[in-house]
């Protein structure tokens, strides 16, 4: 099992880098959004009704569908390729792996959890981490970038808030794949005429080069490590699934120096020593999965 989990982590770990082929491509945020989306509806769908399960619930899922397409796609991935465009890969890989961090404190205002010391004090690590990278003028190629640093944090926060959100409206009745089916296809609704309108649009019918198939790459391993991860929880529980975080993070940063040629300060080697603690002290042990 262990073996999944490295594997999760190598395939999920380059799509950062999968972004930047694509934005350096000359492709934006909302355009490569809407084909991912639709890339993940078929694929869903296939899937759902391979296994004999219903396409669609009825309109008691629309809110259901709306809240996870919006925390759980479009918004972070917005805020996600916007970091890409102006950060190297494998910062982006750092600061996506705030999600725990971030899903901690909002499950605590919600009242989902008891309060930590500890868990709190590993939410501070990745605040830590975030000022390490931002802060020293040695930590980025370009200093000014810096804001976007904090303009990427908005991403891991929108995912932390996703959890949260399936949490406390439940899943009614619908599987993984069966959310993920309509969720994507409410987010290709919602991104199609937005990437229309500013100009954004990918169009599949020009010459196809790495860019484009960059953006396929990212929509087809993003598809599958969520569907494994999936099945991690399954047969091993989330506590033992949730250690996947470590792999992702650590493969993204090798990733992005194997096939970009990034470098990086020991400011930003220290934030990543940093965050993977930060990770340690916030997951949720066995026993309060248990409890």
């Amino acid at each position: 099992m262990y073996l999944v989990l490295l594997l999760m982590g190598a395939t999920w770990g380059i799509t950062p880098v999968l972004m930047k082929i694509a934005v350096n491509g000359g492709h934006k945020p909302l355009g490569i959004i809407f084909w991912s989306a639709v890339i993940g509806f078929v694929l869903s769908a296939f899937a759902t009704a391979a296994r004999g399960k219903p396409l669609f619930g009825g309109r008691r899922h629309i809110g259901l569908y709306l809240g996870i397409a919006l925390l759980g796609a479009v918004l972070p991935n917005y805020f996600s390729y916007v970091g890409v465009t102006h950060l190297p890969a494998g910062i982006m890989s750092i600061i996506i792996a705030l999600v725990p961090m971030f899903a901690m404190p909002v499950a605590l205002a919600l009242g989902f959890e008891k309060f930590s010391t500890v868990r709190l004090f590993g939410a501070l690590c990745g605040l830590g981490a975030i000022f390490l990278i931002a802060g020293p003028e040695a930590s980025l190629p370009d200093p000014d970038k810096a804001i976007y640093v904090f303009i990427a944090m908005l991403a891991p926060l929108f995912y932390g808030s996703e959890g949260n959100f399936l949490l406390r409206f439940g899943a009614r009745g619908l599987d993984p794949l069966q959310i993920l089916l309509g969720a994507s296809l409410v987010s290709a609704i919602l991104t199609l005429p937005a990437a229309l309108a500013t100009g954004q649009f990918v169009n599949p019918l020009v010459p196809w080069g790495a860019p484009e198939w960059a953006i396929v790459g990212t929509a087809v391993i993003s598809w599958g490590t969520y569907v494994t991860y999936i099945w991690v929880i399954g047969r091993a529980g989330p506590v033992f699934a949730s250690q996947v975080a470590y792999t992702v993070t650590g493969w993204g940063v090798v990733w992005a120096m194997l096939l970009l040629g990034e470098r990086y300060s020991l400011w930003v080697w220290a934030a990543f020593a940093l965050i993977l603690f930060g990770i340690l002290l916030v997951q949720p042990r066995e026993s309060e999965q248990e409890g």
